[in-house]
């Protein structure tokens, strides 16, 4: 082992580099779960494709060719259309949760990373 691996590896580059290398090769699969805990019906699209799964309660392993990247209306009430979107990370639980950091707004739902 030359003395620059051993140095990368100490500080836990290495691992990083490896899974980095990986997905590339495989040509960025991105593999996740989306949750819906909240009391909301929640179309979204990941990679542009819409979900089977937006009921409360329900739950989907994703397969992700194009980036993984969701975007869902964060606001429960009908009629009403705010949009958010994020890029999800491999391996990774998220779930759909009450957001009650926002003020005056109790139908505000947001996605957070579980496990």
């Amino acid at each position: 082992m030359s003395n620059n691996q051993s140095i990368l590896q100490d500080l836990g580059l290495v691992e990083e580099l490896d899974e980095q290398a990986g997905e590339t090769l495989t040509g960025g699969v991105e593999v996740f779960t989306v949750k819906n805990a909240t009391g909301y019906y929640i179309p979204y699209t990941v990679d542009g494709t819409q979900t089977n799964y937006p009921n409360p309660g329900d739950s989907a392993i994703w397969t992700a060719y194009s980036g993984g990247i969701i975007r869902f209306d964060k606001d429960g009430r009908d009629g009403y259309e705010d949009y958010k979107t994020y890029n999800l990370a491999d391996g990774k639980v998220y779930e759909f949760q009450d957001n009650k950091s926002t003020p005056g707004n109790p139908y505000d739902i947001d996605l957070y990373s579980v496990a």
